[in-house]
């Protein structure tokens, strides 16, 4: 939303009933009415699309130093295997199958 609080510019959209109920629930569940949360909703979602879009631009030097270290082999981290190899707290220890 604009600095001054202006909302210059609205949108309208035909939803089917059971889509506008959904949104409505979970809007209710924020606190926030549906126009705020559709808003809010596509705003995050337009962010993302265009985070996943962001051009990065390296020289021939640093685009081979990339490409080196993506290449390279697994490192093991000893912390990350002890986490992998926990049971999950949702399993009993008692619990065998």
């Amino acid at each position: 939303m604009p600095a001054n609080g202006r909302k210059d510019h609205p949108i309208s959209m035909r939803l089917p009933e059971s889509d506008l109920a959904l949104i409505d629930r979970a809007a209710s569940l924020r606190g926030r009415s549906h126009t705020d949360f559709v808003r809010e909703a596509a705003v995050l979602t337009a962010e993302e699309v265009l985070m996943d879009q962001r051009l990065i631009r390296l020289g021939p030097e640093a685009f081979a130093e990339f490409l080196d270290i993506i290449s390279a082999p697994a490192t093991v981290v000893p912390e990350i295997v002890a986490i992998a190899r926990r049971r999950p707290p949702w399993e009993a220890e008692d619990d065998e199958g």
